[in-house]
């Protein structure tokens, strides 16, 4: 298991303070990119719940906050991003859609978007450490 997704299960089941899905990405790789963990916590608020109206998988607008902070903006990288996350979950993208999905199944939400987080997490790592990134 990586630090990083150790970090991602750390923040998800912290009590103290709810880290929504975008967050519980972006604050794991924050530090060792540059940026303190509460302007990332502070940055990604408002975009759990898929930007708190269904839309974009928080967590995976995480990934891309996180991509962005290390300078990552290769829209073929952002594609590859948004193509295994949709052969992953039947084409879905957007929070709605996914829980949807999730609900149909008989999945609990938290722990659909626990595993979106982790998810999410461990294509961030795979993509800064072949960029480079991470060591």
């Amino acid at each position: 298991m990586s630090k990083y997704l150790d970090k991602a299960k750390e923040l998800r089941a912290c009590t103290e303070r709810h880290y929504n899905c975008a967050q519980g990405v972006v604050c794991c790789f924050a530090e060792d990119l540059g940026v303190p963990e509460d302007m990332a916590y502070r940055l990604a608020a408002n975009f759990g719940g898929g930007m708190k109206m269904g839309a974009t998988c928080g967590a995976v607008t995480g990934c891309l906050m996180t991509l962005g902070i290390a300078g990552i903006k290769d829209v073929s990288v952002l594609h590859d991003v948004y193509r295994q996350v949709k052969e992953n979950h039947e084409g879905y993208l957007n929070c709605a859609d996914l829980l949807r999905l999730n609900a149909e199944r008989g999945g609990d939400k938290p722990v659909h978007c626990n595993n979106m987080v982790f998810e999410l997490t461990e294509i961030t790592e795979d993509i800064l450490r072949k960029q480079g990134k991470i060591g």
